[in-house]
């Protein structure tokens, strides 16, 4: 019996009361798990959206990664007047490590992440139980959403939600059923995700992602667009650059531990960023080449950002949406130079210890 089939029937194991006076808990189907830091003006309505859920038994096991805003607190009161919350504290900033610390928390049968900033549509839990319970998929994940609340932010998220930005990330603008190679809020089997390890806590960022690969060992995953979850997206362009070149920095450590997943759009933006430095440096002694060798680029990026800002959001600065693009892109090419550094400079102290 392969594991998602020994996952899938059996569920994950209810753990065991440390004390003869503590009642057990009714059993619940689905754990969600929310790792959240610092996120105060969003945690409530995320909240709100998975307590609305019908149709399935949950329980909600937040994550507190150490907030200093007031999360910590607000999450206590609301634990307090609904035992269906379970607060996790796990103080080290660590996305991975506040994973796995709600994973050994976790009750369901099946796990179901959802970002602290998002709400999930109605029925979200209840359908991707179903899916799961059919026994084909070691994941299933839905459409993500970016929505924002300011003029620069709606730039942003018409970015983010447009194919011709993120490409291949069928998850930010699909809209048919497929088996895909990622999705970053999965629905999985509980002890699958257990027998897999949790996520390693070496991969700061794009641990989700590097979960995926090995998952796929086991089983497809399934991109189901009936699945929606709205997820805020910075709001700036500033901000914008400072996610992706975070997330840029975690595909070298992925690559390195699952060299088939790496595809040649992962590879454009750090070549890009190899480009506009040769330029810059070119510049240095011939203003003039330089420019020439930067103007195609950024035709390009107002070209596409001109086609974006034709389907985005009203109350958009359209005039914003090239910057965001460029930040993008800019931000995770310096992100993967900078993880590639890091990476480098890890395997040396190996070698020199």
């Amino acid at each position: 019996m392969s594991a998602l089939t020994d996952a899938t029937r059996t569920g994950a194991p209810t753990p065991e009361p440390t004390g003869a006076q503590v009642p057990a808990l009714p059993a619940v189907e689905v754990t969600v798990l929310v790792p959240a830091r610092d996120e105060l003006g969003s945690i409530e309505r995320c909240l709100d959206s998975i307590l609305a859920q019908q149709g399935v038994d949950f329980e909600i096991v937040v994550v507190d990664n150490g907030s200093t805003d007031g999360t910590a607190e607000l999450l206590a009161a609301r634990a307090d007047r609904d035992p269906r919350i379970v607060v996790v504290h796990q103080p080290e900033p660590s996305i991975p490590l506040s994973l796995n610390a709600g994973l050994a928390r976790a009750r369901g049968r099946w796990l179901v992440r959802v970002d602290a900033h998002s709400t999930i549509s109605d029925g979200y839990l209840a359908h991707a139980a179903k899916r799961l319970r059919e026994g084909r998929w070691a994941a299933v994940g839905g459409r993500k959403t970016a929505v924002a609340r300011t003029s620069r932010g709606r730039a942003v998220a018409a970015v983010l939600n447009s194919k011709l930005a993120v490409g291949g990330s069928t998850y930010h603008w699909g809209t048919e059923e497929q088996v895909v190679d990622h999705v970053p809020f999965g629905c999985y089997p509980t002890e699958l995700v257990r027998q897999l390890g949790g996520w390693d806590t070496e991969i700061a960022n794009n641990e989700d992602f590097e979960f995926d690969q090995r998952l796929r060992r086991e089983g497809e995953i399934l991109f189901d667009p009936a699945l929606t979850i709205d997820w805020d997206s910075r709001e700036s362009v500033g901000a914008l650059y400072r996610q992706y070149r975070r997330y840029g920095s975690g595909k070298p450590g992925v690559a390195v531990r699952h060299p088939r997943s790496l595809r040649l759009r992962h590879l454009a933006p750090p070549l890009l960023v190899v480009y506009l430095v040769g330029a810059a440096v070119v510049g240095l002694r011939r203003p003039g080449v330089a420019l020439a060798a930067v103007v195609p680029y950024a035709i390009g990026v107002t070209a596409v950002g001109a086609r974006i800002g034709r389907s985005a959001p009203p109350g958009a600065d359209r005039a914003a949406i090239p910057l965001a693009l460029a930040a993008m892109q800019v931000g995770w090419g310096v992100g993967f130079w900078r993880g590639a550094t890091a990476l480098l400079r890890r395997a040396g102290s190996r070698r020199n210890a």
